[in-house]
C-alpha cells in the first residue's frame, strides 16, 4: 500500500498522519498510533471491546515470525478485505481502532520519575585528592622553589 491509497482510504475517517515503519507506515492521529499498513495487509489496534467484531468477520490476530517461533500480537487485527471498498464503514471501524489504542494508552502505567540529581551540599564538598595529585602537586611546589 503506497502513501497516496492510504490517505484516499482514511479520507472518511480524517485527517491521519503516516509514518515509515517496518515494511509500511505507522497510522496515527494526535500521536496514537491506531493501525499499521504493511505487507501483510492493513491491521487495526484492538482491545477487549473490539476483538469480538473481528473474530465475528473471520479476521485474525497480527502475526510475524522470528527465528525461533512466530509470534502472535493480540492488540492488532487484520481489517477484513470488503471494508477496502466501504470507505465509510472503514471509517468507523477506525474511530474503534483509535479508541483503543487510546484505552490502551490510558492503562499504561506512567514512567517513574527520575531520580533528584546530587544535592547542592554534596555538590559543593571539594573532591578527595588521589594519591597521583598530590604527588604531581608536591612535585610542582619543589620545582618553584628550586
Amino acid at each position: 500500500m503506497d502513501r497516496e491509497f492510504l490517505l484516499d482510504l482514511f479520507a472518511s475517517f480524517g485527517p491521519v498522519t503516516l509514518r515509515k515503519m517496518f515494511s509500511g507506515f505507522g497510522i496515527s492521529v494526535d500521536g496514537v498510533n491506531f493501525a499499521m499498513a504493511l505487507r501483510a495487509g492493513l491491521i487495526f489496534r484492538a482491545d477487549e471491546e473490539t476483538i469480538p467484531r473481528f473474530e465475528a468477520e473471520g479476521a485474525r490476530p497480527f502475526e510475524y515470525p522470528t527465528r525461533a517461533k512466530t509470534v502472535t500480537v493480540m492488540s492488532y487485527w487484520h481489517v477484513p478485505e470488503r471494508l477496502y471498498d466501504d470507505p465509510e464503514e472503514l471509517a468507523v471501524w477506525a474511530r474503534d481502532a483509535l479508541a483503543a489504542a487510546q484505552r490502551a494508552k490510558l492503562k499504561k502505567r506512567p514512567k517513574a520519575p527520575r531520580k533528584a540529581k546530587a544535592s547542592t551540599a554534596k555538590a559543593a564538598r571539594p573532591k578527595a585528592r588521589t594519591k597521583a595529585a598530590a604527588k604531581k602537586k608536591t612535585s610542582r611546589k619543589r620545582k618553584a622553589l628550586s
